[in-house]
């Protein structure tokens, strides 16, 4: 057992009209079990035992818009046509065993999969025909194709609002469609969604968020997630100052985003140390602090070793929680994602709540091969 008081972990938490009944939030963690891009029973089950397993808000594996090229995996699941029935039965699961859920609306861009060897039966598409800095892959989209792209994120999300989820997460994080417009190094467009700041690179995320404001109304809350690191180049940095990062952020948060969702490999290292120290403001407590809205950190909770373990096939160890109780106390981000702990546990959250720590699993990345 542990000594460990967890109990800000399990504090309420209200976002315009979503209630959560805790601060545990499950990452989007892609799977590859839809075949055809169709949810089924045993997605059902998985998320389903999470919400047993009391967990507050369930975020779906990355999920795609109605857009030619938007997956870079053949079993990442649509979110659109046939798909939403079955997803229908995701939520109504999830809703019974008290739970709440929102999908992780996706497009990959021209992203190459880390564990899918797929040639792509649709054009790929990015901001400017580049996967990385130098290295072209697929075409650059008109500003037909980003007009495209972004209605069909809002009509995700406005059926996500149908079916009865809670909220919408936008990826845009990780080197996938909204990041690359971020990146200079794939963004090397001279229209309105280029630049040389971020501000401006950011114009189709805010072009996104606004499109979706509209389509779900001003109480239904919107989640964006951000990173600073690319799947293409973990040393990757948008924004190497607080000003930087502000100029990046507000503009989003004026165009709708409620939750920023800071993604980090561990949450625990600070920012920007040069400023406040080793012991400072994480990523989500920096774009907290600079833009007053609600965060959400994630990055190796729980854990010994980081995401890039599971590339190296490594097992991570579970591991105390103290670093992130004593953030969490001090009010520096609002919600802490959890990602590979509960794949291989859907019971982590009720046995951080009983204190029942030395009966959390370990993280294996053979668990990866199906679902828990």
């Amino acid at each position: 057992m542990s000594d460990t008081d967890t109990s800000v972990l399990f504090e309420p938490f209200t976002c315009k009209s979503m209630t959560l009944r805790n601060r545990i939030v499950m990452a989007p963690m892609t799977r590859s079990f839809a075949h055809g891009g169709l949810p089924a029973e045993p997605h059902v089950d998985y998320y389903r035992r999470r919400a047993e397993g009391g967990v507050g808000l369930i975020l779906s594996e990355g999920t795609v818009i109605d857009r030619p090229g938007a997956r870079n995996d053949p079993g990442v699941p649509f979110f659109h046509g046939a798909a939403l029935d079955r997803w229908a039965k995701v939520i109504d699961a999830v809703h019974a065993a008290s739970g709440a859920m929102g999908p992780q609306l996706w497009h990959a861009a021209s992203a190459i999969s880390k564990t899918a060897a797929w040639d792509r039966d649709t054009p790929v598409e990015s901001p400017s025909g580049l996967h990385a800095p130098g290295e072209p892959h697929g075409e650059a989209m008109t500003e037909e194709d980003i007009a495209d792209s972004v209605a069909g994120f809002a009509r995700a999300a406005a059926d996500a609002k149908r079916l009865g989820f809670e909220t919408i997460e936008v990826h845009g994080a990780h080197g996938y469609l909204v990041d690359q417009f971020f990146w200079d190094g794939t963004n090397a467009r001279t229209d309105r969604y280029g630049g040389a700041t971020l501000r401006e690179r950011a114009r189709y995320a805010g072009e996104v968020i606004a499109a979706i404001r509209i389509a779900v109304g001003p109480d239904y809350p919107i989640i964006l997630r951000v990173s600073q690191w690319k799947q293409q180049d973990l040393k990757a940095r948008l924004a190497h100052t607080p000003a930087a990062m502000a100029d990046w952020l507000v503009p989003l948060v004026e165009a709708g985003v409620d939750i920023l969702h800071c993604s980090q490999r561990r949450f625990w290292e600070p920012e920007f140390p040069e400023i406040d120290g080793e012991g400072g403001l994480n990523f989500a407590g920096w774009a907290k602090t600079l833009t007053g809205a609600a965060t959400m950190s994630v990055g190796s909770v729980g854990l010994s070793g980081d995401f890039i373990s599971v590339f190296r096939n490594q097992v991570s160890a579970p591991t105390d929680l103290d670093a992130l109780v004593r953030r969490m106390e001090r009010g520096e981000f609002d919600l802490i994602a959890v990602g590979r702990a509960l794949i291989t546990d859907p019971a982590w959250a009720n046995k951080v709540r009983a204190g029942d720590i030395s009966a959390m699993l370990p993280f294996d990345a053979a668990a990866l091969g199906a679902f828990v």
